[in-house]
């Protein structure tokens, strides 16, 4: 059973009205409901309590009808060279079962990760679809991206600990991020102090070998990422703590 198929403990599979719908038991019938405005993502778009927030395209948090979860919903689109000419028309099954394996994986593993509640897959032309996923929303969040761009140093460190601590758990379960960067990390203050991060975009995450090959690849790519927002778009990453992070990151 490939995990087109299998489906995780607590997830349901229905159609409603011609659209395909994965998506945990207990917000089955909000999620109906919510579909009612014709997808997800315009649900959440068009709702009184609606968060923008900005990515590849605009994801949304909103609250899922009989206030039963605050979600945030995103519509998946391509990146890449071919972005322009796909958008977001994907062929079946698309890569959402593949996110959702993923993400119930890496939550097991114990790398923190928004929790994926399901995705819809909406029918197109030429055997195409469009594909809205929904996760349970991590408030009073901000993106890795958001405090470099901060003049309070202090705040950077506590940001590079987090995220540090991150990758090492990647690291450990051989979970290659192929788009590990700034926007991909999600950061909140902990209740115990300081911050705890979580990663995004987990379909892009590929499982290898527990090794240095596989933590070299998450260590170059995040330090890329900082170097880039660093250069241009003049974050203020001093030198010191990009270099302090790459020793931390090697000797983990």
């Amino acid at each position: 059973m490939n995990e087109r198929d299998a489906l995780p403990a607590g997830f349901v599979r229905f159609n409603h009205n011609g659209i395909e719908v994965v998506c945990a038991e207990y917000v089955a019938d909000a999620t109906r409901r919510a579909l009612d405005a014709g997808t997800l993502h315009r649900y959440a778009e068009t709702h009184p309590t609606a968060r923008p927030l900005t990515g590849r395209g605009i994801a949304y948090a909103a609250t899922l009808p009989n206030d039963i979860e605050r979600v945030v919903v995103r519509h998946n689109h391509h990146g890449g060279m071919f972005a322009s000419i796909t958008n977001d028309l994907f062929r079946r099954p698309t890569r959402a079962p593949h996110e959702l394996a993923t993400s119930e994986r890496l939550r097991r593993s114990g790398v923190a990760t928004p929790t994926m509640l399901g995705y819809a897959i909406y029918p197109a032309a030429l055997g195409f679809c469009r594909v809205d996923v929904m996760s349970r929303e991590v408030s009073d969040s901000f993106d890795l991206s958001a405090i470099l761009m901060d003049d309070d140093r202090s705040f950077h460190v506590d940001a590079w600990d987090a995220t540090k601590q991150l990758v090492v758990s990647l690291n450990e379960i051989g979970a290659v991020h192929r788009d590990l960067n700034v926007k991909n990390v999600l950061l909140r203050h902990a209740p115990h102090g300081g911050l705890e991060a979580f990663v995004l975009d987990v379909d892009r995450v590929e499982f290898v070998a527990v090794g240095p090959a596989a933590s070299e690849a998450n260590r170059s790519r995040l330090l890329r990422s900082a170097m880039k927002w660093k250069t241009e778009r003049g974050a203020p990453i001093t030198d010191g703590e990009l270099n302090a992070l790459d020793a931390s990151l090697k000797e983990s």
